[in-house]
């Protein structure tokens, strides 16, 4: 099946989602900022995750990136829709972060400290800041790479590579201030240096396993018998950054628990306690053997990195993982007492993935689906007339 007609059944969805959001709403308002929230970040962090993997390919290339840099450039640039979907949340503030109620700051000495950073006028700023960052960066890549396509100018891959050096340092930055704002704040008496470090690596993680299977959708209309081996390759290469990106993000986690756990500083360690307990122990068990231990086996074989439904597979599994990942991090922030799994948590996942999707397949429309003149593409096709068949 083309990419392009998954658009309307992705229209669909939305439209399912928007109802099934409006009842929620309706029926019970804080749940559903709860819920919307958990969608938006997922959905968030997929789309930034695609942004920061386009300038690391521009920094250094290679095989595994070029041929997904189109699949991740239409990722990035769903970034608008993003900041639309985000005015919503501003009228959910108050039901989702404590710091926004003025009772709740004058109990707590920790919360009046960090007052001057958690603040709404200057919250509102930072999210201000961050979107015109990353629409800025993802437009302008997309934008010389489209004109890549046409012109095959040498000096564009360079213009490419230079704001891909200032704009990884601007994305590690401001993804790291967007996950203390958006995230580590629903339990603001908490911090954790580590935190803005985990969700990126959990954003490449997430946009690698997207662009995984959307390779496998364009191979399979683009595939011929002599470019088998090479496509072959580049899927092996894929899975090979894929378990890179998993070690990464098991050693980060691990750190991060080792070292507050050890510590035992109160408004540290419990954080950790409530994802300890009412059946959140065992969803952090989930989430080692599907996150860490089941990819890192099934990725040092070959086998199954040279095979691209199973990689496939693999991959779909890993971006389910991760939406179970967020569920963890933000839900025991609201139900500390016990796992709590709403029908708004899926609704809202759903509808949102679907306007998500087919805003990308938008994106899309009339692009490519290989950029044209990568000079690191090009030194794939010679690979894979090297491993054709003769």
């Amino acid at each position: 099946m083309e990419i392009s007609r998954l658009r309307r059944p992705a229209l669909g969805v939305t439209l399912v989602g928007l109802v099934l959001a409006i009842v929620g709403a309706v029926l019970n308002l804080e749940q559903f900022w709860r819920s919307y929230l958990l969608a938006y970040v997922f959905w968030w962090h997929i789309a930034l995750g695609c942004l920061g993997l386009v300038m690391l390919h521009h920094l250094v290339g290679g095989r595994w990136s070029a041929m997904v840099r189109r699949l991740l450039e239409t990722g990035a640039m769903t970034l608008p829709l993003l900041a639309l979907l985000f005015v919503p949340l501003l009228a959910g503030l108050t039901t989702l972060y404590p710091w926004t109620i003025p009772d709740v700051v004058a109990h707590s000495e920790l919360l009046q400290n960090k007052t001057p950073y958690l603040n709404l006028p200057f919250f509102l700023a930072r999210t201000a800041l961050y979107f015109v960052v990353w629409i800025t960066l993802a437009y302008l890549l997309n934008r010389w790479s489209l004109e890549q396509d046409q012109t095959a100018d040498p000096r564009l891959a360079t213009r490419m590579r230079r704001l891909s050096a200032a704009g990884m340092i601007l994305y590690m930055v401001t993804a790291t201030f967007a996950a203390y704002d958006w995230l580590m704040s629903l339990e603001p008496e908490w911090f954790s240096s580590i935190y803005g470090l985990i969700i990126i690596a959990g954003q490449g993680l997430a946009a690698l396993a997207l662009a995984i299977v959307g390779l496998r959708l364009i191979s399979a209309n683009v595939q011929t018998n002599t470019e088998h081996a090479g496509w072959t390759q580049s899927f092996n290469d894929l899975g090979n950054f894929l378990l890179g990106f998993v070690m990464i993000w098991a050693y980060l986690s691990f750190s991060q628990f080792l070292i507050i756990w050890s510590a035992n500083i109160p408004e540290e360690a419990v954080w950790y306690y409530h994802r300890s307990q009412g059946g959140w122990l065992e969803v952090g068990m989930i989430l080692v053997a599907s996150h860490f231990v089941l990819p890192f086996f099934l990725l040092l074989s070959r086998r199954v990195k040279r095979r691209a439904q199973w990689l496939t597979v693999l991959a779909a599994l890993i971006l389910l993982t991760r939406w179970i990942d967020l569920y963890w991090l933000t839900m025991p922030a609201f139900y500390p007492q016990g796992v709590h799994l709403h029908w708004l948590d899926i609704a809202l996942l759903l509808g949102m993935g679907g306007g998500w999707f087919a805003f990308y397949l938008f994106q899309w429309q009339g692009k490519a689906p290989l950029p044209q003149h990568d000079p690191h593409l090009g030194e794939q096709h010679d690979r894979h007339d090297e491993l054709a068949p003769a």
